[in-house]
């Protein structure tokens, strides 16, 4: 994957370039100190994976992504988990690393980040995490599902139910193959039939998340997952 740096920090560009170069994964391209230089770089090249600091003066992260069409994949990097929330707003970003960065949480957030190929037009649509929506076939009509509206899916044989905030969907397709088209940033399997949307979720009891008026099954395996993925004080 081609990636770049966007960092004020001088400290912090050389860390992650440390790290990268040791990726196996990761050719680094470029790196920047300032968003306002990497946007003119982007508009005449391409790369997979942006390392973005969100606290940079003029021109923060976030704006730099609102400022991107069509952005590629982005890992966060910031001094304060806190502000890592505001990243579930964006389906391009896929995970955060707080300063100061460890190799091992680096090495796990490039693991998340996956290429996705293209689908054949007429599958479920959502391998790219900047699609906003999946195209469902019900009774040979494709029907729109905005992903952020998603509060979980459900397995049920050579079905899965998609539970949205206003309707429920029964689609002939497996929970594997939908999996593989959500935004891994916000969507994460709990249970071998259940995948939830995390920005849903109320609360978490033992070996149950309750989102809506719905409790749904943790299992054991899976649990921590569901831990790490949570902005846990």
């Amino acid at each position: 994957m081609k990636c770049i740096i966007i960092d004020d920090e001088k400290l912090a560009r050389e860390v992650l370039s440390i790290f990268i170069l040791k990726s196996e994964k990761l050719v680094l391209v470029e790196q920047f100190s300032n968003a306002i230089d990497a946007i003119k770089y982007l508009n005449a090249n391409k790369v997979d994976l942006i390392f973005l600091d969100i606290h940079m003066p003029n021109f923060s992260g976030f704006d730099f992504v609102q400022t991107i069409k069509n952005p590629p994949k982005v890992i966060l990097v910031t001094t304060d988990k806190n502000f890592a929330l505001d990243a579930f707003n964006y389906n391009c970003i896929t995970d955060y690393l707080v300063k100061p960065i460890v190799e091992e949480r680096f090495n796990r957030a490039v693991k998340r980040v996956g290429i996705k190929k293209e689908q054949p037009l007429g599958e479920l649509k959502a391998g790219d995490l900047t699609t906003k929506e999946i195209y469902v076939n019900i009774d040979k009509r494709l029907i729109k599902i905005e992903i952020s509206t998603i509060n979980f899916i459900q397995a049920n044989g050579d079905y899965i139910l998609i539970k949205t905030e206003g309707s429920n969907y029964t689609v002939h397709t497996t929970l594997k193959k939908i999996e593989d088209k959500l935004p891994k940033s916000i969507f994460l399997k709990i249970h071998r039939s259940y995948i939830i949307n995390v920005n849903k979720i109320i609360d978490i009891q033992d070996s149950t998340v309750l989102i809506g008026k719905d409790l749904i099954p943790v299992s054991k395996n899976n649990r921590p997952i569901l831990m790490e993925s949570i902005n846990l004080l």
